[in-house]
């Protein structure tokens, strides 16, 4: 009846509806309606907007659960008093209340409390987690190294970086945030997350000092495959039958209180899902044979309208927003009164919005999302990730890792057509190929080769048979060389070669054997440098006939490297400049400066020359530790050893507040030594022995 009283775009609620939003949303009062049916006029608001609000309150009592809760608030206690962090892992089943654990411990907790999830669907979305989190703490570490490194995950900075270098950032951003107030961190999920992001929260647990950080990671039981050394603190086990006894109402009949009771296993989302339904549904109540199907078997129970908003959601993910469910709805779908709706009926609640200007909602839990999803046709998945994905690149321009969502799901409409036998979409393969390979290309640069790999094989797996992606085939065997398995490298390489050999493509052909040749320098390095010179200077003159940047970038490259390996600096530094022009050219990131620094410093470039081209470096934010060593030792080569020292302590402190490592030793070692022998100090020399 309100919905009729309402105009064009306006959007009316009722006293029982306020109750159940109040702290959600924004609305304002009119004048009381009449409405057909009631004898007086009945009051009403005009909901202005929905608003981003904290975690709606569970009206389900919270029970059975008092050990547990002590545990996580004996660790919040050992943080605080002996300011430090700890890793506190809990896992359990889906719906058995790790959410809920945690929400419960946190409303009595005086900290800065921060969340980050893991995504579910894709590969490669590496630090999706890290973004939320640096994003809510909204500042940066007070080292500078530190801040580049944060400012080059966040899309702000062009700035090679490696996944040590943003792990310690990371660690550092959070030191710089507990010194302010204790800090709560919580990754959601994290048995999805990347393997350089596990290794990124053992970093802090393991690394961190002198801040009271608590880190608190849920996840279910698979984390335990995925990731078998994993520390678990907690185990959630569901609950027993007296818990569950309480937990269901007493106002339920007696027979169905006992049905659910059995049925649920002890779940308390399976009782929470059977009593909403219990309350919605016109006649009795048959309960269903698992968690799913019950999740399923409620959606069922909704109106069209809100069943395809809850729907439309369910493409973009655990979060969505309310203007990709508007774009993607049916004609003519009042999206905000629906969502209204769901959330009164606790399906979804408001949630912190991602993208400026627009609402975003949370499902209650993902098993409700996978439920909506499910419900939806292959073919309907299909034209709803092509659509999402088309708004979301309108819209998106300010999320960082936009190139691994779009790609996600453009491959995934792709991949269902394929599935349903439809044909082939070159369009869609095409978009996805380039999005997965862009994100693929800035992993790499910042030093995930996991994420880099997973990106790249994907984007190689939607290209047509008959098509040659020189660029992208070539880093996909870089990306497996870089993971170890050079092999399979050298078996990529080979094969562009001889596919672009068959298809009349010399260019193609040739870049493949000179991929080929380089990963045999390395394999195979018996002859392979000589042969390998041999092919890039048959291959240039093509190359510059075809005035082809990405091939000639390959080639220079390749001579680059050769160069280095025989210790004739000069001719390095030489190929090397011009593989970084021919990738400037060509759209490449810079990956090559430490390889143009340490040919300038070990070649005959002018000390003088080496400090303005470092300080060049310099301003286009590049801080590498290698790029600081050769200062240090340029440096001390004009006697400035104090300058030279200084900056060796920083690098070498840095590098132990990371960890340590090869590098500690590698990259301030000899350099110290250099300095030292310099300066004329064999003793001081031989401590870095």
């Amino acid at each position: 009846r309100l919905e009729q009283a309402a105009q064009p775009g306006e959007v009316l609620i009722g006293q029982p509806t306020l109750a159940l939003v109040r702290d959600e949303a924004e609305v304002e009062p009119i004048q009381p309606l009449e409405l057909k049916g009631k004898a007086e006029p009945v009051p009403a608001y005009r909901l202005v907007r929905v608003h981003d609000a904290p975690e709606r309150p569970h009206l389900a009592r919270f029970v059975g659960r008092e050990r547990e809760v002590e545990l996580v608030r004996g660790a919040w206690q050992r943080v605080r008093a002996e300011q430090r962090c700890e890793l506190f892992t809990i896992i359990g089943d889906a719906g058995v209340g790790k959410s809920r654990l945690v929400a419960e411990v946190l409303a009595s907790v005086d900290a800065t409390v921060v969340h980050g999830r893991c995504l579910p669907y894709g590969e490669g979305i590496t630090y999706w987690p890290v973004v939320e989190v640096l994003k809510q703490l909204d500042l940066l570490p007070p080292d500078e190294a530190g801040a580049e490194a944060i400012r080059s995950l966040l899309g702000e900075s062009q700035a090679a970086t490696s996944a040590d270098e943003i792990a310690w950032a990371f660690r550092k951003t959070l030191e710089h945030a507990a010194a302010q107030r204790p800090l709560v961190v919580v990754f959601d999920d994290i048995q999805w997350g990347e393997e350089t992001f596990r290794d990124l929260i053992e970093h802090v647990a393991l690394l961190s000092s002198g801040a009271s950080i608590l880190l608190l990671c849920i996840a279910r039981p698979d984390l335990s495959e995925r990731r078998p050394g994993w520390p678990v603190t907690l185990r959630l086990e569901p609950l027993g039958d007296q818990d569950v006894e309480e937990l269901i109402a007493e106002r339920i009949p007696a027979k169905l209180r006992d049905r659910i009771a059995q049925a649920a296993g002890g779940n308390p989302l399976f009782i929470e899902e059977m009593l909403a339904m219990a309350r919605e549904a016109d006649s009795e109540v048959v309960e269903p044979p698992t968690l799913r199907a019950l999740l399923a078997a409620r959606l069922d129970q909704l109106e069209t309208a809100e069943r395809n908003v809850l729907e439309r959601g369910a493409i973009e993910g655990e979060v969505f927003h309310r203007g990709a469910v508007q774009a993607l709805a049916p004609d003519k779908t009042q999206v905000t009164p629906r969502l209204v709706a769901l959330v009164r009926k606790q399906l979804v609640r408001p949630d912190k919005t991602q993208l400026p200007g627009d609402d975003a909602f949370r499902f209650r839990h993902l098993l409700i999302r996978d439920a909506a999803y499910d419900a939806l046709p292959k073919a309907t998945r299909a034209d709803l990730h092509e659509r999402f994905a088309s708004w979301m690149e309108d819209r998106g321009a300010e999320l960082v890792e936009l190139d691994e969502i779009l790609g996600y799901h453009f491959e995934q409409a792709y991949r269902y057509r394929e599935e349903l036998g439809m044909p082939a979409d070159g369009i869609l393969a095409a978009g996805a190929r380039r999005r997965l390979t862009a994100a693929g290309r800035r992993a790499k640069l910042r030093g995930d080769n996991a994420a880099a790999l997973s990106l790249l094989e994907r984007a190689v797996a939607l290209a047509p048979p008959t098509e040659i992606d020189v660029a992208l085939e070539s880093d996909l065997a870089d990306a497996l060389f870089d993971m170890g398995n050079g092999g399979e490298a050298l078996r990529r390489a080979g094969s562009l070669a001889e596919r672009a050999s068959a298809a009349g493509d010399r260019v193609g052909e040739l870049c493949g054997r000179i991929k080929e040749g380089t990963i045999r320098t390395y394999l195979e390095p018996e002859g392979a440098t000589e042969r390998l010179v041999a092919l890039v200077e048959q291959a240039l003159p093509v190359f510059e006939a075809a005035g082809d940047d990405l091939a000639l970038y390959t080639a220079y490259l390749a001579l680059g490297q050769v160069a280095n390996m025989r210790a004739q600096f000069d001719e390095g530094l030489e190929a090397y400049e011009r593989a970084a022009a021919h990738a400037q050219h060509a759209g490449l990131p810079d990956q090559l400066f430490g390889w143009r620094s340490a040919m300038r410093f070990y070649g005959k470039t002018p000390v003088s020359e080496l400090l303005a081209w470092l300080d060049e470096q310099g301003e286009r934010g590049a801080r590498n530790a290698n790029l600081r060593a050769h200062r240090a030792n340029a440096l001390a080569m004009l006697g400035r050893f104090d300058e030279a020292r200084a900056i060796l302590v920083e690098v070498r402190a840095e590098l132990a507040d990371r960890g340590g490592g090869i590098w500690l030793a590698a990259l301030t070692g000899q350099p110290s030594i250099d300095v030292e022998l310099l300066a004329g100090d064999p003793a001081a020399a031989a401590e870095f022995g």
